[in-house]
């Protein structure tokens, strides 16, 4: 496994924990919106950070960082995911991952196995088979992203779902369906889009989208939504 990006220590990516965050790169997806173009699309052009040089960091500061996480790109394309964690969990590090939930039984044996503490999934539409595919620009298969909901919801471990919104992709009836597929969650989190030029994967979407949702209007949405989960907010 290849590490194409390492922060050292951040506040941002892991409520009320210091961690450090690892870059692995290639994605099942090409999701519109991705301000990950290079990892996904080029990550030969990256610098490859070695295994050691995070290792060693993470050894050394094991005492003072709460926790890893390892993002991407999608994590869970790599067969050999389970051995990659495994290492910094016998540091006694917590381990948070994110993923976009194509590989459920990939992310049941990690838990199985006590290799994750937190668990961030992206969820890009209601499970509709048209809207993943509008935002992907793959053939999703809706009812794996099913499986891996439930499988993260019955799992005994902490998590949250999240969406990155706006109009151009996501209604706020898109919202509500997504609130209702996972009825019950813990955590649900709307993401405004943020626009990044030099890395969205799509270059045609705008700098400013026309009458997209405004504060009030995703404050309005993450409210309505609550009403199907246990915890709803903007992020």
């Amino acid at each position: 496994i290849l590490i194409k990006g390492f922060i050292r220590n951040t506040f941002l990516d892991w409520e009320g924990k210091i961690s450090s965050v690892i870059f692995l790169p290639n994605c099942n997806w090409r999701c519109l919106y991705c301000h990950a173009k290079k990892l996904v699309q080029a990550s030969h052009e990256l610098e490859t950070i070695s295994f050691d040089t995070v290792y060693n960091f993470l050894k050394e500061k094991k005492d003072w960082i709460d926790g890893i996480v390892i993002c991407g790109g999608e994590p869970l394309l790599y067969k050999e995911i389970s051995e990659f964690i495994k290492k910094f969990k016998d540091l006694g590090l917590q381990v948070k991952l994110d993923t976009n939930g194509a590989f459920p039984e990939i992310l049941k044996g990690l838990i199985d196995n006590k290799l994750i503490d937190y668990i961030a999934m992206d969820i890009k539409a209601p499970l509709n088979k048209k809207k993943y595919k509008n935002i992907t620009a793959r053939d999703v298969d809706t009812d794996i992203i099913k499986k891996t909901i439930d499988i993260i919801m019955s799992s005994g471990i902490d998590y949250e779902f999240r969406t990155t919104v706006s109009k151009k992709w996501i209604s706020h009836k898109d919202i509500l369906d997504i609130a209702r597929d996972i009825k019950g969650a813990k955590k649900y989190y709307l993401q405004k889009f943020r626009y990044v030029p030099e890395e969205i994967m799509d270059s045609s979407i705008p700098a400013v989208i026309p009458n997209d949702f405004t504060p009030d209007e995703l404050e309005g949405a993450a409210k309505e939504a609550g009403e199907f989960v246990k915890f709803c907010a903007v992020r």
